[in-house]
């Protein structure tokens, strides 16, 4: 599990290796992504809080990056905490997110972003839930669910 002492490392000292990596230019993913997608993940944007997709759904599946579909998060750990913006207290994986610096508006917070495709998915602030106590505030336009289709007959 993650912890805001680890996070904090890998923005200064570098990102764990992804396991692939997805590099297409502004023009490639600007064919690919809608107009609001391609602000967000790829110019560092941000959706207006409460206006995104994902805010209210809480079914089972996997939070994927919009760009790549690399998988970035799990229903399971997904929490109404009231910002206005997706939360989450762990990626998936340890190398599935990317951390940096970010001291953008005056103010000092670490950005977070898919580590195959570097979009911008949104920032990590240590004020979630025990245990981790990390919150993932995370744009809706930066993902697709893709549902736990198990229990469908």
């Amino acid at each position: 599990m993650l912890t805001w002492k680890e996070v904090i490392s890998f923005s200064v000292n570098g990102n764990l290796t992804p396991d692939k990596r997805v590099d297409k230019t502004q023009a490639e993913w600007q064919t690919q992504l809608t107009p609001e997608q391609f602000r967000i993940t790829r110019l560092k944007g941000t959706e207006r809080p409460h206006s995104g997709a994902l805010c209210s759904i809480h079914e089972a599946g996997k939070y994927n990056c919009i760009c790549c579909d690399t998988p970035l998060f799990d229903s399971t750990i997904k929490f109404e905490s009231g910002t206005g913006w997706p939360s989450f207290t762990q990626p998936i994986k340890e190398n599935a997110i990317k951390y940096e610096r970010d001291t953008a508006f005056g103010m000092v917070r670490v950005e977070v972003m898919c580590n195959t495709c570097d979009a911008h998915l949104g920032h990590v602030f240590p004020d979630g839930p025990e245990p981790s106590g990390l919150r993932y505030c995370i744009n809706s336009e930066s993902m697709q669910l893709k549902k736990d289709d198990t229990n469908e007959q």
